[in-house]
């Protein structure tokens, strides 16, 4: 019998992002609405849906050989695992998310230290009660089941949230007062699943894939052929992740210049190229770019 991957995929808010990415790197997954158990088109890896909040339990326990989640999650559980790989993104954006501690707009607290003796509401009570432990506050820090930003000021006199944008925050007229944690998404592994020699270089290459996705999104590849006379020009125009690779064309009086850039900056450069007296411009998309 061949040996399987035991995946762990984050239900909810990252489960179609998460998707994206691996669909991205190579690898397709589909939900079924009535299973925890999605397809994944790579017989080597069984995938299970498993909430960001749970995922480094299961993982620490050996029930799951690797996950994602958040680093406010294996912060929160205090889980044992090992870190493979940070992986910038979430539901909304491509930047992490912060735990922030939050009081209505006019509200008397300006610090931590102001809450001594309050009432907090938050679904990160492990990492909340740490933070007030660490600034010497002594609080009650409660359970938040959800809709923790129209707590305050009647149900809690502060809260402790997640927030990527802070347009909750601010459509509840509640003030930061503080940053508590700043979280990514991390792909994690079972100590012992990781020095399994199989195991290790499945989840490596799923890591190494899943990281190359990333680095190729917003760029895209450039080429073109370049009079050599012309070339020291059109070098100068180029920014590219590295030194454009420059090479010789059957005619000794041209070159091909193949370079990676931002996509955002080929509308402005390709104009400037042509100008410069590159010809033959060649723009193409990039899946993935590995170091």
């Amino acid at each position: 019998m061949s040996e399987v991957l035991k995946l762990g995929i984050p239900a909810g808010s990252l489960q179609e992002a998460t998707a994206d990415l691996f669909r991205r790197a190579g690898y397709k997954i589909s939900f079924s609405s009535r299973s925890y158990y999605p397809s994944i088109d790579d017989d080597e890896i069984e995938c299970l849906l498993i909430r960001a909040q749970e995922m480094a339990r299961y993982v620490q326990d050996g029930v799951l050989d690797a996950g994602l989640t958040g680093y406010d999650w294996i912060v929160e559980t205090g889980a044992q695992v090992h870190e493979v790989a940070e992986l910038v993104f979430s539901k909304v954006s491509r930047r992490p998310v912060r735990w922030v501690l939050c009081v209505p707009e006019d509200s008397p607290v300006q610090s931590v230290r102001d809450l001594e003796g309050k009432r907090i509401a938050t679904e990160a009570v492990g990492l909340t009660t740490r933070y007030l432990q660490q600034h010497g506050v002594t609080a009650k820090v409660e359970f938040s089941w959800g809709a923790t930003e129209v707590k305050p000021p009647k149900l809690a006199d502060a809260i402790v949230e997640v927030t990527e944008t802070g347009s909750s925050l601010r459509a509840n007229n509640l003030r930061i007062v503080a940053e508590v944690l700043t979280s990514t998404t991390r792909m994690i592994a079972n100590h012992q699943a990781y020095a399994d020699p199989w195991k290790r270089q499945k989840i490596d290459d799923i890591a190494l894939m899943l990281r190359g996705a990333m680095a190729a999104e917003g760029k895209v590849g450039l080429m073109m052929n370049v009079r050599r006379q012309d070339l020291p020009g059109v070098l100068e125009l180029l920014p590219a992740l590295q030194n454009p690779t420059v090479s010789d064309l059957a005619d000794q009086h041209w070159v091909a210049v193949n370079t990676v850039l931002d996509e955002s900056t080929v509308r402005r450069i390709i104009p400037r190229l042509k100008e410069a007296g590159a010809r033959g411009i060649v723009e193409y998309p990039l899946s993935k770019i590995i170091d």
